[in-house]
């Protein structure tokens, strides 16, 4: 590999890092190179484990714990804890209101105890979540635009952001991979982080609802304080010498035991 390709693809793997997500096309105007010579330099750092490749553009894959985990594992994982936490936050929400949905498997068992109220207007960039409320008879749905994240079937990048300027949301309900009492909401890919951003941005009450065992942790990318939102609903599994922290912000609701084999 020539000197210069070297550099041009360390270029783009600190573009890549420092944004989050690149477009290919964007890439190529900025190195000033053609589509084709973009594309080697994309294949041979994701052989290399470097990025990971989307459709148009690229993804950072490094460091190994920033990748999400499938949407297909974290489904089954606490699946009864997600459930009630679901229904926790759905108990906030009055009919003919209008609610911001983040991606993820907590936030499709908010989706779906959603389908007690009537009238909502729902926003979200989860394609999971977006096919559980388009069943409901009387909810209106709004996609974000943007890129999508296959293996947790999300929309994200520059694309989902712009979606969201300029809306008024009465809710919006955020999944985290990560809630501290001091470093505040945190998360692993940090592609996701500037959608969640304009989702507070969007929303007048901002409610994080994640299982207690994402309490106390910090993750890869902040996210926002913890005085950015209204409430953090996780369950009752947190010990109440950890709860003290987390002041009046946080919701304990009673979670069903996962049956054991």
């Amino acid at each position: 590999m020539s000197e210069s390709s070297a550099d041009r693809r360390r270029a783009i793997l600190e573009s890549v890092r420092a944004r989050g997500y690149a477009e290919a096309r964007a890439l190529s105007r900025e190195l000033c190179v053609d589509g084709s010579t973009i594309r080697r330099d994309l294949a041979q750092l994701e052989r290399a484990g470097l990025v990971r490749r989307t459709r148009g553009g690229v993804l950072p894959a490094d460091p190994a714990d920033a990748v999400d985990t499938p949407y297909d594992v974290r489904r089954t994982q606490r699946s009864e804890v997600k459930r009630a936490l679901g229904a926790a936050a759905a108990e906030l929400v009055e009919d003919g209101q209008s609610v911001i949905i983040d991606n993820g498997s907590t936030m499709y068992r908010v989706a779906a105890a959603l389908r007690q109220r009537r009238n909502l207007t729902v926003i979200t960039n989860d394609l999971m979540v977006a096919l559980c409320v388009s069943e409901h008879p009387t909810h209106q749905l709004h996609m974000t635009g943007g890129v999508l994240l296959d293996t947790v079937y999300t929309l994200v990048g520059p694309g989902a952001v712009a979606s969201l300027s300029g809306m008024h949301a009465d809710w919006a309900f955020l999944g985290a991979e990560a809630v501290h009492p001091s470093a505040g909401i945190t998360n692993v890919n940090v592609v996701e982080i500037a959608v969640k951003q304009a989702m507070i941005e969007a929303a007048e009450r901002v409610v994080v609802v994640a299982d207690s065992s994402k309490l106390d942790r910090r993750s890869l990318a902040p996210v926002c304080d913890l005085a950015a939102v209204h409430a953090v609903i996780t369950d009752d599994e947190l010990p109440a010498d950890r709860r003290e922290a987390y002041g009046p912000v946080l919701h304990c609701v009673p979670a069903a035991r996962e049956r054991r084999p």
